[in-house]
């Protein structure tokens, strides 16, 4: 297992757990060094199943099980695999370029849509497959995670804080907020919300 630090989790709808970061030690200079995926099955089976991910952010799995997409942050990009049956990844793709943004904690809506916090850009954004940016939430810090749920799943949920770079990432200012929205589309896939169930 590598040594350097392990970053997002998702748990699929069959138990499977999916853990990104890792991977080699940063080159000097460098904050991260191209990071992993590993797979952790309900047996407790662990192994790489994805590699030279761009800074793995956040993660989620679509309701049929069968597509993880992953927000590799360093790349602007969210990117897509095929879930296998055991669990295992393959063809790699491109899901959104997003150009400018650099995408944070997701999660994934009933109409197949990607909502992903962005830090640096204090915002978050609804996304479809292909890369249209369909609705956007400002805020006035950083947006690292955002999840959907409330009474109906159409609240979105924003994790934000102020963002001073990664030199001062550990800091005595208080300035975290939970913020709340509400939008169009509930929750689907995981990491999920299901009323009355979770």
């Amino acid at each position: 297992m590598s040594k350097s630090a392990w970053n997002e989790i998702v748990v699929d709808g069959r138990g499977n757990i999916y853990v990104n970061g890792g991977g080699p030690t940063p080159a000097p200079g460098e904050h991260f060094g191209p990071g992993t995926i590993v797979l952790i099955t309900p047996d407790g089976a662990v192994r790489q199943v994805a590699e030279n991910i761009a800074f793995a952010n956040g993660m989620a799995v679509t309701p049929d099980n069968k597509t993880l997409i992953v927000a590799e942050s360093h790349a602007n990009r969210l990117t897509a695999f095929d879930i296998a049956a055991d669990g295992g990844l393959s063809s790699r793709r491109v899901w959104a370029d997003l150009g400018d943004d650099y995408p944070d904690g997701i999660c994934i809506d009933a109409e197949g849509c990607v909502w992903y916090a962005d830090v640096p850009n204090r915002h978050c954004v609804r996304v479809r497959e292909g890369g249209a940016k369909l609705d956007r939430v400002e805020a006035d810090r950083g947006c690292f995670a955002c999840m959907l749920g409330g009474a109906d799943g159409t609240t979105l949920f924003i994790v934000a804080a102020e963002w001073r770079g990664f030199e001062n990432m550990v800091s005595d200012a208080r300035t975290g907020q939970v913020l709340s929205v509400a939008v169009s589309s509930p929750g689907a896939g995981w990491p999920s919300y299901n009323s009355g169930t979770r």
